[in-house]
């Protein structure tokens, strides 16, 4: 099996001159745990913005400025400035055994797939494996 076999081709992102709150939106209203992260300028993949990452830097300017404060902040606060920019990243015809192993090494939530320009074709999530365990033993 390939990650084309497992990989969600609907994929969530967001731009890299997005808010903080915009992000925040975009995750809740789309259920999303992951959001890449890509360039306005040519739409190639330059970061992964974690729910941990949104959630923690969220309650940290709740703490420091209060709750009124907290919209204003958000929207203050730019996409770019909390991703990570070092990430692994999968082609679509990569075996499933490598990508299990990137998992449980690095205790990834996600993988960003990507085409030869650096565009994204879709992710990867440890969802993903649960769903694939899940037909495998119902067979």
């Amino acid at each position: 099996m390939k990650v084309s076999d497992i990989m969600s081709t609907q994929v969530v992102c967001i731009s890299h001159k997005a808010s903080l709150k915009d992000a925040h939106e975009l995750m809740q209203s789309r259920g999303v745990r992951h959001l890449p992260v890509i360039s306005e300028f040519d739409s190639t993949l330059v970061g992964i913005l974690t729910h941990k990452k949104m959630i923690s830097t969220v309650m940290a300017m709740m703490h420091k400025y209060g709750g009124n404060a907290l919209d204003r902040k958000e929207r203050g606060q730019l996409v770019e400035d909390l991703m990570d920019t070092e990430f692994q990243k999968l082609t679509d015809d990569e075996p499933l055994t490598i990508v299990v192993e990137y998992f449980i090494e690095n205790k990834l939530g996600c993988l960003p797939v990507v085409d030869t320009q650096g565009k994204i074709e879709g992710i990867v999530t440890s969802s993903d494996f649960v769903k694939l365990c899940a037909s495998l033993l119902n067979k």
